[in-house]
């Protein structure tokens, strides 16, 4: 079974703001004692804009 990519529904315009994202599904998945994905990262789209995608 190949393991795909889960997108976050929002882009953003700065990479910071991606960042911010990540930083904070990290803490909310430690705390609320949800799965934590494997691997959670910014990407940047074909416009130019920012995004967070997850393993899960």
């Amino acid at each position: 079974m190949k393991i795909q990519w889960v997108y976050w529904l929002r882009l953003y315009e700065t990479k910071f703001q991606a960042g911010c994202l990540v930083r904070r599904m990290e803490n909310d998945w430690w705390i609320y004692g949800y799965d934590c994905p494997r691997e959670v990262e910014v990407f940047r789209s074909k416009r130019g804009r920012y995004g967070v995608r997850f393993l899960p």
